[in-house]
């Protein structure tokens, strides 16, 4: 009913942080809207420790940092083309969210989880089932029917596919909801990337249980749920992944 949508979106006005998450729309906000996790601010730097620059992405290239914590990997990219911001995305258990879109001038540079939704298959030093693909490749469509598509991240332990350019919802394959987003924010007074939090699909719970002894391993840390801290540095995948090149 119009009273019963008048009602809401004024509600949604009282609510700091929510109305940037939520459409406006009742059915959005009878699901329930995932807000950002906020974590500590990190800022994104090269391996020199400056600050990462826009203008230093490679548009076709995938770059991995960590964050929320020390242990759970991000990708980078920029897409080359805007990635504007998507309305009705939903997690696994049924809850609505709206990803919030690229940044820099084109609104082409985004970030999310490397975990693969579906067996949580991560990027680790030795190797990387899951990447993004700049060119055009196949894959299964929810149809079951060959599809092709550029620019999509491609987890090659069961096919799940993303969109990263439409807040990584899922083209094809198994994985039940999109990768979790990371807020990602341009200062545009000092031209720094900052990541201030995570929505969407988290599963870095799952993750830890999961992998956590594994992790220790591979990044030789005691606590895999540390917070990565302020900086956070970014490496093309091809540097921080020895093979990349598996399917």
């Amino acid at each position: 009913m119009p009273g019963d949508t008048v009602s809401r979106r004024g509600f949604l006005k009282l609510c700091a942080g929510t109305g940037a998450l939520v459409a406006g729309s009742p059915a959005l906000l009878a699901q329930g809207t995932p807000e950002r996790t906020p974590s500590p601010p990190a800022t994104l730097v090269d391996t020199e420790g400056r600050p990462l620059r826009l203008e230093r992405l490679v548009v076709g290239e995938s770059y991995v940092f960590h964050y929320p914590y020390v242990s759970t990997p991000c990708f980078l990219m920029d897409l080359g083309k805007p990635a504007l911001p998507q309305e009705r995305l939903e997690t696994d258990d049924g809850r609505s969210y709206r990803w919030r879109g690229g940044v820099g001038p084109q609104r082409s540079v985004v970030a999310f989880s490397a975990i693969c939704a579906h067996r949580m298959t991560y990027p680790t030093p030795s190797v990387s089932f899951i990447h993004y693909r700049h060119d055009e490749m196949a894959y299964t469509d929810h149809e079951l029917k060959l599809a092709k598509r550029e620019q999509v991240i491609y987890c090659c332990s069961e096919g799940s596919v993303y969109d990263p350019a439409e807040g990584c919802r899922v083209l094809g394959g198994p994985a039940p909801q999109p990768l979790a987003a990371i807020d990602l924010v341009l200062d545009e007074a000092t031209g720094e990337l900052r990541a201030l939090g995570t929505y969407g699909g988290e599963m870095f719970e799952q993750f830890f249980d999961k992998f956590g002894f594994q992790l220790a391993l591979q990044r030789n840390i005691a606590d895999v749920r540390a917070p990565v801290g302020a900086v956070t540095e970014v490496l093309p995948l091809k540097d921080y992944s020895s093979n990349t090149n598996v399917c």
